[in-house]
Formats: C-alpha cells, structure tokens, sequence
C-alpha cells in the first residue's frame, strides 16, 4: 500500500472519492468517501475506513454486519484526486444486502440473502416447532433422521448429474442445500463460519 497521502488532492471537505473494487474479479463494489483519517486507518488496519458525510463521522465497513473489505492494494488515479481501492471482501459491500451497490439484481433475488433468510427459518422452526411443518417433522425426527435425507439428496443429485438431467440436477441440489441448511443449524453451525471457512480456503490458494 505504498500511497503518499501527501500528494493527494482533497476537496474543499477534505474528502476524496474511493472506487472499491473486488480484487479478483474488478467488479466495482461500492463509492464511498475517504479522509485523511480514514485512509490512514485504512493503510494502518488493512480494512476499509471511511467518511460518512450523512452522519459525518468516521466509519469502520463491516464493523456492526462482519462485511468487512480486507484491502489488498491502494491507487490514485492520474490527477491525485480519487483513489480505486482493490479488496477481498467478507460479504456484501451494499446495506440492501446485495454484493455491490451498482448490482442491478433485487434484493430478494440475491443467493446469500436467500441463503441467510432461509436459514433463520429453519431455526425458527427449531425452536418454535409449527405442527404441519416438515422442517418439525425432521427435527423432531431427531439428527439420524436429518443425516439421512442428506445422504439421499445427496444421492439423487448424483443421479441427475450422472444422467445429464440439468432440470434434475437445479432441483435436487435445492434439496440437497435445503437439508444441508436443516442439519447447519441441527449441529449450531452458521452460514458466517462456513463463509469464514471458504474465504480462508481461497485466501490460502490465493497465496500458493
């Protein structure tokens, strides 16, 4: 991150724009503001700081939602007066919930917070137990039960990929992912640790 905070070109609030981009893949993830502050905490912590000039106050990305932004790599551009900011981001960069505040996609189409939405459902189930339910069905069937639909959809997603059937296969996995979400949270694992997991696993390949 060798950017010369001197030979930036702040405006009359001492604010200068800030492109966020996903590292690996470009993809324009967000435009936030930076100060001086901010971007020296930025340099310092290695994540994303920046200025809210809603609130006016510093303010640290993924703090409170664990969406934070890992940066990789700090530039200017040629006249000194915007910064493009490379990252390897932990979740969602927009507070709708979608990867980037340019995504065109509605929220409630976004996979992760389809994921996320569906995963506090089953757990509500848990815990409240609806009669008619079949996620009740399954946990009060209790953990043999859950391990063994997941070996089936497991199973029958095989099938439909070994015979080609791409219709078969979009719909077992939806199964599959549906029970493997049952068992998630059987077991008291989140989707924040698997997400924590993956992102480890791609950090380390990252790096071979």
């Amino acid at each position: 991150m060798n950017l010369d905070i001197k030979s930036l070109k702040f405006d009359e609030r001492g604010l200068i724009p800030a492109i966020v981009q996903d590292a690996r893949t470009r993809e324009v993830l967000t435009l936030a503001y930076m100060n001086e502050e901010s971007l020296a905490r930025t340099i310092e912590t290695g994540q994303t700081w920046f200025w809210s000039r809603s609130r006016n106050e510093l303010w640290h990305k993924g703090k409170t939602s664990g969406n934070t932004q890992t940066v990789v790599a700090l530039h200017s551009d040629c006249d000194n007066d915007a910064i493009v900011v490379l990252v390897n981001p932990a979740g969602p960069a927009c507070h709708t919930g979608a990867r980037s505040c340019f995504d065109s996609t509605p929220p409630d189409e976004d996979l992760g917070l389809l994921l996320n939405k569906l995963y506090e459902l089953i757990e509500s189930r848990e815990r409240e137990r609806p009669e008619g339910s079949y996620t009740t069905y399954l946990f009060n069937s209790g953990l043999d039960k859950i391990l063994k639909k997941v070996g089936e959809e497991s199973a029958e997603t095989i099938i439909a990929a070994k015979n080609e059937d791409r219709a078969r296969v979009t719909a077992e996995s939806a199964d599959l992912v549906y029970h493997l979400l049952v068992l998630l949270v059987a077991r008291g694992v989140s989707l924040d640790e698997i997400r924590a997991e993956l992102a480890s696993r791609r950090g380390a390949s990252e790096a071979r």
